[in-house]
This record gives C-alpha cells, sequence and structure tokens, in this order.
C-alpha cells in the first residue's frame, strides 16, 4: 500500500513538472514574439524618420539592421520553441496517463480493502449474533 502511494506522489510530482515545462516554454515563445512586435515597432519608426524602407539601400539605418537581425533571432528562437513545446506536451500526456493508470490502481485497491473490511465486520457481527442468547428462544 505505502508502495502504491509513494508511487502515486512521484507521479503527480512528475505531471506537475512537465506542466511547468510547457508553462515556461509558452511564457518564453510569447515573450520572443512580444520582443519581435516591438522591435518591428522599433525598426518601422526608424525607417520613417530616415525616410528609406529598404534594407539593401546603402543608407539603411544601421540601427534598423542591427534590430532586423535581432527580431528574426527571435523568430526562429520562437519557432525552435514550438518544437520543444510539442516535444513537452507529449511527454506532459504520457505522464498523465501514467498517473491515471496508478490512480485506477490505487483506486481498486481501496475498493478490494473496504470490501475485505466489510466482509470481516460482517463476519464479526454474524459471529455474535449466533453466539448471543435470544430473547424468547
Amino acid at each position: 500500500m505505502k508502495s502504491r502511494e509513494t508511487l502515486l506522489r512521484l507521479k503527480r510530482f512528475q505531471v506537475d513538472e512537465k506542466r511547468r515545462r510547457v508553462s515556461q516554454i509558452e511564457m518564453m515563445i510569447a515573450e520572443f514574439h512580444r520582443m519581435a512586435g516591438d522591435l518591428d515597432r522599433e525598426i518601422q519608426n526608424e525607417e520613417s524618420r530616415a525616410g528609406i524602407s529598404d534594407p539593401a539601400h546603402f543608407a539603411y539605418p544601421t540601427y534598423a539592421k542591427a534590430a532586423l537581425g535581432r527580431r528574426d533571432n527571435l523568430r526562429q528562437s520562437a519557432d525552435n520553441l514550438q518544437g520543444q513545446l510539442e516535444e513537452a506536451k507529449g511527454e506532459l500526456q504520457e505522464a498523465f496517463e501514467e498517473m491515471k493508470k496508478v490512480e485506477i490502481l490505487e483506486d481498486r485497491e481501496r475498493a478490494t480493502e473496504r470490501a475485505a473490511d466489510a466482509a470481516r465486520d460482517q463476519a464479526m457481527m454474524d459471529s455474535i449474533g449466533l453466539r448471543s442468547p435470544r430473547p424468547g428462544m
């Protein structure tokens, strides 16, 4: 019984860890998208200030060129994290299914124990009823 409880606690811990990992990856992706959006606005501001929107132009602002590179890197990182997110979600699903299996076994074991306890109690009550003298007999 104790080993199954320990196993159940371990499975719950693993599920919680997988949930945290999924959440962290989702937050990182959202942060990368937010930062890329900020860079987009800065690039547009710089282009409008300079009056040049073609990155291939010789007078294209250096800051805008650098911001373009950072923005593209952030988007690429977010795309890479998307793959990790899918993998982490799969691992979470597997851990959750394993935890459910252990919970079902735990529930079955408890039901079996309750049935055995009830049968013992009933047998004890039956033996008490057989031993005690009945009034009027």
